[in-house]
């Protein structure tokens, strides 16, 4: 799983915050490593120009899994540390959410199962 971070121009980057940012959405999303290709997480100040104000972190998450179009969150909040959790928290809610429809449909099918389907019967 890699995990990629993006930040504006209002949101200094540096090496420790990537760190510490990859930490948490690794440990968060570890369980479904097998599953998710990329991570990409996007921060923004909304509003940071007017130095500021509640609220005003924004967090754009985005997973990838195998063979499904990538999903995404928004959260936001006053510190990068608290958009952070709360957009990992929502998109840990999100795939088990996707993954547990995808298992259940796989397990009410009718027709013989795709090939290569992790739900299949062995032969």
């Amino acid at each position: 799983m890699q995990i990629q971070i993006n930040t504006d121009h209002n949101i200094e980057g540096h090496e420790a915050l990537v760190a510490q940012i990859s930490d948490i959405v690794e440990s968060a999303l570890n369980r479904f490593s097998d599953r998710i290709t990329q991570v990409e997480v996007h921060l923004s100040d909304e509003n940071s120009d007017k130095k500021g104000g509640n609220e005003d972190i924004r967090c754009v998450m985005e997973a990838s899994l195998e063979g499904r179009r990538p999903i995404a969150v928004t959260d936001q909040a006053a510190t990068v540390e608290d958009v952070v959790d709360g957009a990992t928290d929502k998109l840990v809610n999100l795939i088990e959410t996707t993954l547990g429809r995808l298992e259940s449909q796989e397990r009410h099918r009718t027709d013989p199962p795709l090939p290569g389907s992790q739900l299949a019967e062995p032969s």
